[in-house]
């Protein structure tokens, strides 16, 4: 990768509490939701949704809950309509920020993230001002537990594999965004577990920034990850490993 944000790494070394497990099932509902409306609820003839199934599974949410999920998307239950929208940003420091939604209300949805914003110094910015820095991916997590460097590689690079990272336990793995669903069959038909796989925004350069504006975009960061409407969020932020280890303290 031409550039890697640090705020995987950040989020992974966190950890997650009872209470970020539950925001997290809260967004792969929605996604499940979305998906099976907008693809149907065949998994096998519906990427989105084969992903979003494999996501909830690693997460461990219960069956049942993914079923509900899925028939409130068919339509064969009751259930909120969400609508997808993508809004992009600069925090402190320069650091340029994606942020994907999925929404009933968009006035409420953007108010949110551009209070967020305005909270730690950044500012909303129009479409396209930063997503020009990043290129969209195939991104597919792999336990080290799972397989060796040697065995991931070899079963993804015919596949489309772009790229291979490690990074705290996880071979992340990179594909452009056509050769996502190949990659993460070929990791299936070669017996090798793979845990959250989505698109993400990569950046294509990173940002190195420190002192205070670390420390806010880190809290902007959260912050937005932690509003209900809010699926994902990327960034190009990057920063020392020591200091890192002061923000993680």
């Amino acid at each position: 990768m031409s550039g890697h944000s640090k705020w995987s790494t950040i989020k992974r070394k966190k950890g997650a509490n009872d209470a970020k497990r539950g925001k997290l099932f809260t967004k792969l509902i929605r996604e499940l939701t979305v998906a099976a409306r907008q693809g149907g609820a065949v998994e096998d003839s519906n990427p989105r949704l084969r992903t979003a199934v494999q996501n909830a599974r690693a997460a461990n949410m219960p069956q049942n809950t993914i079923d509900r999920a899925i028939r409130r998307g068919s339509g064969d239950e009751a259930g909120v309509l969400y609508e997808e929208a993508v809004y992009e940003g600069y925090g402190p420091g320069g650091v340029a920020i994606i942020i994907e939604t999925l929404t009933d209300n968009r006035n409420r949805t953007v108010s949110e993230v551009r209070h967020v914003f305005g909270k730690f110094g950044g500012n909303l910015a129009e479409k396209g001002a930063v997503s020009w820095m990043f290129a969209l991916k195939g991104l597919i997590e792999v336990d080290e537990s799972s397989a060796g460097e040697e065995d991931v590689m070899l079963a993804v690079m015919d596949a489309g594999g772009e790229d291979l990272q490690q990074a705290d336990g996880v071979f992340e793995v990179l594909a452009p965004a056509d050769h996502f669903d190949a990659v993460k069959r070929a990791l299936e038909e070669a017996g090798i577990a793979y845990g959250q796989a989505s698109l993400a925004w990569i950046p294509q350069n990173t940002l190195s920034v420190e002192g205070a504006d670390a420390q806010g975009t880190v809290r902007l960061l959260e912050d937005l990850e932690d509003l209900d409407d809010v699926q994902r969020v990327f960034s190009n932020f990057d920063v020392q490993e020591e200091e890192l280890a002061k923000l993680l303290a």
